[in-house]
């Protein structure tokens, strides 16, 4: 049910808030599912991973991290902004780096603004899926991150699942071919359905906005 009210969110009772492009809404609450894939289970253990070592760490590496998250500047799913904890800083850092095959750093460094890709060009159908993008290559120690989602609908307009399918070599140069991962991931790509991606570049495990856009198979 649509509704106007001060912006919010989770549950009580029985009933969730949430929110879409068209705005506030409640409904039904409902148990999420929990598939415990392969992938989940990486995404899992590199998060405790993380817990573990943020607790490790001295009190000045801590503040450290704590500086550096009220730098960091991120919009909740409310459209409201907000900066990162210092355990967030120090998870968000180094997840990425470990994505990006990067070792974890302990001490909070100097924030690397990635330059975000200007144009892209989605080649996709079921044998073929490649990104072409400027600029071109990427500058050093840069990658880019490509997220992609399940195949939909090609009605469809949003997406919300979003999954890190494959990251491309620092310094890359287009295109960046992805059509083994993302089969491995969700299968081969069926003419007619729609994809949802989002193109992040990553420089020493800070990240660009993301580049989004979605195309049908064909």
């Amino acid at each position: 049910m649509k509704m106007l009210d001060v912006p919010q969110s989770g549950s009580i009772g029985g009933v969730t808030s949430a929110r879409n492009r068209f705005g506030q809404y409640k409904r039904a609450r409902s148990s999420p599912v929990n598939r415990n894939t392969t992938f989940q289970g990486v995404v899992r253990a590199r998060m405790s991973a993380n817990s573990a070592a943020w607790r490790s760490l001295t009190a000045n590496q801590r503040a450290g991290w704590e500086g550096l998250g009220s730098s960091l500047t991120r919009t909740d799913f409310l459209g409201q902004s907000y900066t990162l904890q210092g355990n967030q800083a120090y998870a968000s850092v180094n997840n990425n780096r470990v994505a990006t095959g990067l070792a974890v750093v302990a001490d909070a460094p100097a924030i690397a603004t990635p330059v975000a890709l200007l144009t892209v060009t989605l080649t996709l159908t079921a044998a073929a899926f490649s990104v072409a993008y400027t600029a071109t290559p990427l500058a050093a120690a840069t990658y880019l991150m490509v997220f992609a989602s399940p195949q939909r609908s090609a009605g469809r307009s949003f997406e919300g699942d979003l999954r890190l399918i494959k990251v491309g070599a620092a310094a890359g140069a287009s295109p960046l071919v992805c059509l083994s991962e993302y089969t491995a991931r969700f299968g081969i790509p069926i003419v007619g359905q729609r994809i949802f991606l989002a193109l992040v570049t990553a420089t020493l495990g800070f990240e660009s906005g993301p580049f989004t856009m979605s195309q049908v198979v064909a």
